[in-house]
């Protein structure tokens, strides 16, 4: 509108202008190397704005083009948008069903047209994955780092789960090592180190981030116990094959009072030591141990319990007392004590206590195990007592004979 104006103004100026400078105007020289021009005031005034509408007309014509195309584009853009955001839900959708061909075409096809690319490009990695396709899987991969840059958390962590489900160990755990350098806290990356590191049976890498584990609360007290109790028992395995017995036992001195004071720990330990001919350490340990028993359940005491019926050949007068103080205290577990005392009483030779011990247990038959009656039996006959002995053999005659016969109808069903 002002460059309309300013050329009226300019026309009105020439035309009162005009006469007042007819008979008196010159002219205007205009001279080139080659050319020379002449011209008066009035037709300068006259090209000069003549000039000036041609600039404001092609102008004019130029903004309407690019104006025109700018729609244009904007149109066709959202097009595309909404084709996207409509192929997106499709791919959802079918992927879903288990489609991925379907939901890989869908979803990656016009992933960079959509709200949110990255994730649409994750997605279409993750169709591709499913549906065997695992070139594209990268490929997609490739292009969503290439948006975000790299170490970007989101693309990473899904290109572990790709590569742990295309069971690329080795590099799914080069990818989360690097990832727990920079968000070592992270509970999603945590949970992928977990379970790449339990596949690798990689104890000793898990048991460093067990306290970042811990610390990001990412597992009730229940499954991190239970998380914490497989690297223990993982890390006493791994250190008896690399050392054997006397490795293990350097391993065990170089760890914290904290975990050397764990009552699974010293369990797992006495066992290892017991499988390897060790009584006298596991004597040691198992008689630390028992001295916590009293504050420890019936499960927990049960593994306790185990080791010690293995005890042969070593003096274990002070495991003896420390179990016959917690006797008339222990409620869950008191046939446990019976057992434990009665094959400690046996191999000391004090067939009258074990005998005693062996009674007990049997008033609960359904406590008693499957060594327990051969055992039995001898400290019975032992301390003069056949008749005991007798009819526990007769007893349990008749227990395995019922056993037997069900299982013969069982077999015979199936034939």
């Amino acid at each position: 509108m002002f460059k309309v104006l300013f050329l009226m103004l300019l026309l009105l100026a020439g035309i009162l202008g005009a006469p007042y400078i007819a008979g008196k105007q010159g002219y205007v020289l205009i001279e080139t190397a080659n050319y020379r021009y002449e011209l008066s005031i009035t037709m300068l005034v006259i090209l000069f704005v003549a000039s000036l509408a041609a600039v404001y007309i092609i102008e004019w014509v130029l903004s309407r083009f690019f104006r025109l195309s700018r729609s244009s584009y904007t149109w066709f853009s959202r097009r595309k948008r909404s084709k996207a955001q409509r192929q997106t839900l499709e791919g959802l959708m079918a992927f879903g069903e288990g489609n991925y061909r379907k939901a890989q075409r869908l979803i990656g096809s016009n992933a960079m047209y959509s709200d949110e690319p990255v994730l649409n490009l994750i997605k279409a990695a993750q169709a591709a994955q499913k549906a065997g396709d695992d070139l594209s899987a990268n490929r997609y991969l490739k292009e969503a780092t290439g948006i975000t840059g790299e170490n970007n958390l989101l693309v990473e962590i899904a290109r572990i789960k790709i590569l742990i489900a295309q069971q690329k160990w080795e590099e799914a755990r080069s990818t989360v090592e690097g990832l727990l350098k920079i968000s070592h806290n992270n509970p999603e990356i945590l949970s992928l180190a977990i379970e790449i590191y339990q596949h690798d049976h990689a104890y000793a890498a898990l048991d460093r981030i067990l306290d970042q584990v811990e610390r990001s609360g990412m597992y009730d007290s229940k499954t991190y116990d239970a998380l914490e109790q497989e690297v223990e028992n993982g890390l006493l395995d791994e250190k008896l094959k690399e050392g054997g017995v006397k490795g293990l036992l350097a391993w065990w001195k170089d760890q914290s009072r904290q975990r050397r004071g764990r009552y699974e720990m010293k369990v797992g330990m006495a066992k290892r030591l017991l499988d390897n001919g060790d009584q006298e350490n596991a004597y040691n340990l198992i008689l630390d141990a028992a001295k916590t028993t009293e504050s420890e359940g019936k499960a927990l005491y049960q593994t306790l319990q185990q080791q010690i019926i293995r005890l042969k050949d070593i003096e274990s007068s002070k495991l003896q007392r420390v179990l016959e103080k917690q006797l008339p205290h222990a409620n869950t577990f008191k046939d446990d004590l019976h057992r434990s005392l009665a094959y400690l009483y046996v191999r000391a030779g004090d067939y009258a206590k074990a005998s005693h011990m062996f009674s007990e247990l049997l008033k609960d038959k359904a406590e008693m195990q499957e060594n327990d009656v051969a055992m039995a039996v001898f400290a019975f006959e032992q301390n003069g007592e056949p008749q005991l002995a007798r009819q526990l053999r007769e007893d349990n005659l008749k227990n395995m004979v019922p056993a037997n016969a069900a299982s013969n109808v069982k077999e015979l069903k199936h034939i």
